[in-house]
């Protein structure tokens, strides 16, 4: 085992001392040491209640004869965190928790590890960490938030509550109707309700074979949860057992399972920044050029919050992720002979699996759409490419032509948006705020929940070379690759320029002819960087462009 190293021989018996001082007596120190990687915090409603996950984990692990030992990893709120310059540290905690989750394994030398995230980052941060270090490890996410429901009976959710605030802003709700929004619109534990970016990366999880069924779908409020992280903490016994590492599971055949469920599900576009980082650390390469291969052939078959006006329960109610993948191997997209953190075959598990609800789980003959829930465009504005949730967009919004609105940071446009200056028609553009430029590549939801807000969701587009929350809809174009920091295209767009978008063909163009957009580039000159201390300023450093994923490089 990998703990003989702190607790075997004389040699090791100044640090079995410290594991007695511990507490932990011979009889457990004889048993394989299980990491439990606990994301509790006080601050992030997400993990408000993942010290009662990371109990029922380690009485699992004690009840197959392992001895638990719990250690934290950080989380942001990216709700709490939008809008102002918190957000420009969201992003960047990925690094940090699989940096800090690779240090606190090494250097204790545990057998296997539970990893317990639930919000943004924390769930691409610790598969990053899975992966780089290899030992078994299967996932138990703390579950999403029930929806929400209003006064007169509506259901809610958190993208609701973001646009509620454009339209007050635009005279449409009152005081009074905000307040019902904000008592309503969050109303229990769990990361939140609708496909955002974090349940999106519980789903994949499962669609990628590192966590049992239910991981991304079953709530946090249900005993289900507890029951489900029970079984994660016997299962990674078993694992260890047999020597089941992430890299048997986290395979390229796994990935493409995993952007292929993305697809079916229409999650956050995020994805396109973490499944490529993921991969990276398991030694697999992806493209945002594969992405829109899986895209083209995969239909969309889950239009939940902020697509639809369907939530992650009623996901779990038709059957969770393994219905949605039962439904995608009736035309044979996945690859079904993957091993998972089950013991068994990806085909194995979903041997019986069902759909229970047609209506929240579309049969595969009778999609939303042909096409996935992500669309990567590409063009002179975006030669490296960028990202739309094409299954959030309105249908007049697919193709679209208008004058650009250049803006240098969210706060120059939110105010403009604001102030009622963006009219139907336009192309919003904000612009040096990617991952090197921001630094931390901001989300963008204010924005976007502003332009849906004030009622101009079917009629003006918004471009950046930030990112978007999973919560954004409308159509909303982000991570513009090389960003304005590093001398893209969009450094280069001047107010009123032409900008044209077909979401249908997958691309983007600045109406500029290259002459034109040459002189501009001999007089453009980089800026000075926003942050020059501190570990934002080292990221902006080491990062990599958002067609890369972000990760950082060495």
């Amino acid at each position: 085992m990998n703990s003989d190293q702190i607790k075997k021989g004389v040699e090791r018996t100044p640090n079995r001392s410290l594991l007695y001082a511990l507490g932990y007596t011979d009889e457990e120190l004889a048993q394989p040491l299980v990491g439990v990687v606990c994301s509790h915090n006080e601050i992030v409603p997400g993990h408000m209640h993942l010290d009662k996950i990371a109990e029922a984990v380690k009485a699992g692990i004690r009840a197959a004869g392992g001895t638990p030992i719990m250690f934290p990893a950080i989380a942001v709120c990216d709700g709490i965190a939008m809008g102002h310059v918190g957000m420009k540290y969201s992003l960047v905690t990925r690094d940090l928790i699989a940096d800090s989750t690779e240090a606190m394994v090494t250097a204790h030398q545990f057998d296997g590890l539970v990893m317990i995230p639930n919000c943004d980052k924390n769930v691409p941060g610790l598969l990053m960490a899975a992966a780089r270090l290899n030992i078994p490890t299967i996932f138990c996410s703390g579950g999403p938030m029930l929806a929400g429901r209003l006064q007169d009976g509506r259901r809610t959710c958190l993208s609701h509550m973001f646009e509620a605030v454009g339209a007050y802003k635009a005279g449409t709700i009152d005081e009074e109707q905000v307040r019902d929004y904000t008592e309503n619109a969050c109303p229990s534990c769990g990361s939140c309700s609708g496909m955002y970016t974090a349940n999106s990366m519980n789903c994949l999880t499962e669609a990628i074979g590192m966590a049992l069924s239910g991981n991304g779908t079953v709530p946090a409020p249900l005993s289900a949860r507890i029951r489900l992280a029970k079984h994660a903490g016997m299962k990674i016994m078993e694992l260890i057992e047999k020597n089941i590492r992430p890299r048997d599971i986290m395979t390229e055949a796994a990935f493409h399972n995993a952007e292929t469920v993305d697809m079916a599900l229409g999650c956050s576009t995020n994805t396109m920044l973490h499944l490529p980082a993921i991969a990276h650390e398991a030694g697999v390469e992806i493209s945002l050029d594969m992405s829109n291969a899986i895209s083209q052939q995969t239909p969309n078959l889950c239009h939940l919050a902020p697509a639809g006006d369907t939530y992650m329960e009623d996901l779990d109610r038709a059957g969770g992720v393994w219905a949605v993948m039962k439904e995608l191997t009736k035309k044979q997209l996945l690859d079904t002979s993957v091993m998972t953190v089950t013991g068994k075959t990806l085909a194995e598990n979903l041997e019986g699996v069902v759909n229970r609800d047609t209506a929240i789980i579309r049969p595969i003959d009778n999609p939303y759409s042909e096409n996935g829930g992500i669309a990567v465009l590409k063009g002179n504005l975006a030669p490296d490419g960028c990202v739309v949730k094409q299954s959030a967009v309105a249908p007049e919004m697919m193709v679209h032509e208008g004058p650009a609105r250049v803006f240098d940071s969210e706060d120059e446009a939110i105010a403009a948006i604001y102030a009622g200056k963006i009219v139907a028609g336009d192309v919003v553009v904000i612009r040096y705020e990617g991952p090197k430029g921001g630094p931390g590549m901001r989300e963008m939801l204010n924005p976007t929940s502003a332009i849906c807000g004030m009622g101009l969701g079917e009629s003006v587009a918004l471009i950046t070379d930030g990112r978007f929350s999973g919560a954004t809809r409308g159509a909303s174009i982000g991570h513009v690759s090389p960003e304005a920091a590093a001398g893209g295209n969009i450094a280069l767009v001047q107010e009123g320029d032409r900008i044209a978008i077909n979401i249908k063909e997958c691309s983007i163009r600045l109406l500029v002819d290259d002459g034109e957009l040459a002189a501009r580039r001999a007089a453009w000159v980089a800026p000075e960087p926003k942050v020059k201390t501190g570990y934002l300023a080292r990221y902006a450093k080491l990062v990599s462009s958002a067609d890369k994923g972000a990760i950082l490089t060495v």
